[in-house]
């Protein structure tokens, strides 16, 4: 839904944004685009566009999308936008569903380049995805018989990061490994390749929580496919004891779990630490205790919990008030009962 739509697309007969204006124009063989405002419009054009519009041409293109489809939002990133726009209109993926095959068969194998953990260097490697199995594998040689990692599809995420991954088509897929977190950087060149990847991934998942959640419908279903971080960022952090220096860290708020890291873009958790709810006493400060030693940040935040305080420090203001409005959100939530699970594993951590 628009307010006041800047462009049309004569030959579709919908009014966009202007983001998606210039998607539009990327597929000018079935998409062509005016301004509302400034071109000139022939009585053939308007009168074809009042005739379709909006929701006629979304009642012809998106007749079949299956209900695990990421549909982007304004804040994704661009390619999850431009292969919504070419799937819908250009491909017509909704309208014939034996062109969802690359994401909805179950199965989909393939090469994608992944982040090496030792030099950072993208190298070509074989991913199957396999829901009969379970999993989600690559191999370090495209002939090799045992898989470098199997991640189950039950503890699967895949989020994409163009910044972080310093490429338009980077996904990062994080996975548990005995309760840790662990991540892979993965891209590759082709938009809907990547995006195909990813929206298997996501279907996958759909079937397997429809087979553990019985009861549940698509609506409670597809929020828990894919999740985007809460929040990411640099925050200095210092040790149980509060007498060592702080260090800087990158961390990743992921539901109530935060986990800090050396670089962005490890492979490996440093640490991680839960965020319950303000029930099992938990609470977040701002500021420090005076007692706080060493050369810091400012801009502090204590985290209360049952066992211990966690003292974290933020270059500036601004970035203090989005991490504890990051971590109040997760306070102010009550916990569900499979989150007491996670939760006495933090406990019993090593």
């Amino acid at each position: 839904a628009l307010s006041d739509p800047d462009w049309a697309s004569f030959t579709l007969g919908v009014f966009i944004c202007s983001t998606c204006s210039g998607i539009h124009r990327g597929i000018s063989q079935i998409s062509k685009v005016k301004s509302v405002q400034l071109d000139a419009w022939e009585p053939v054009e308007v009168e074809f566009i009042a005739s379709t519009g909006n929701d006629a041409a979304k009642a012809k293109y998106e007749q079949k999308v299956p209900p695990f489809y990421y549909r982007p939002t304004a804040s994704d990133c661009q390619v999850l936008k431009d292969q919504w726009i070419r799937a819908r209109y250009a491909r017509k993926e909704f309208i014939y569903t034996e062109r969802q095959e690359p994401y909805s068969a179950g199965y989909r194998e393939g090469v994608l380049w992944k982040r090496g953990r030792d030099n950072g260097q993208f190298l070509s490697r074989k991913f199957i995805l396999s829901e009969r199995e379970g999993v989600f594998k690559y191999f370090n040689k495209h002939d090799a018989r045992e898989p470098k990692a199997v991640m189950k599809i039950e503890c699967l995420n895949a989020t994409f990061q163009p910044v972080k991954i310093g490429n338009p088509n980077g996904l990062q897929v994080t996975y548990l490994k005995d309760n840790s977190t662990r991540n892979i950087f993965v891209y590759h060149e082709d938009g809907k390749e990547v995006v195909d990847w990813f929206n298997a991934i996501r279907a996958a998942r759909f079937h397997y929580l429809q087979v553990a959640f019985p009861g549940a419908s698509d609506v409670d279903l597809v929020p828990k496919l894919t999740r985007n971080y809460i929040k990411e960022g640099y925050m200095e952090k210092t040790g149980p004891k509060h007498t060592e220096g702080f260090k800087k860290r990158w961390f990743t708020m992921d539901d109530r779990r935060l986990m800090y890291f050396k670089d962005p873009l490890d492979a490996y958790a440093r640490g991680e630490v839960f965020i319950g709810s303000k029930e099992n006493h938990y609470l977040v400060l701002s500021g420090l205790p005076p007692s706080t030693q060493g050369y810091h940040w400012q801009h502090g935040i204590t985290i209360v919990t049952p066992d211990r305080k966690f003292l974290f420090t933020c270059e500036t203001e601004f970035e203090q008030h989005l991490w504890i409005e990051a971590f109040q959100k997760a306070i102010n939530r009550p916990m569900l009962p499979q989150e007491y699970a996670v939760e006495a594993h933090f406990k019993h951590k090593p």
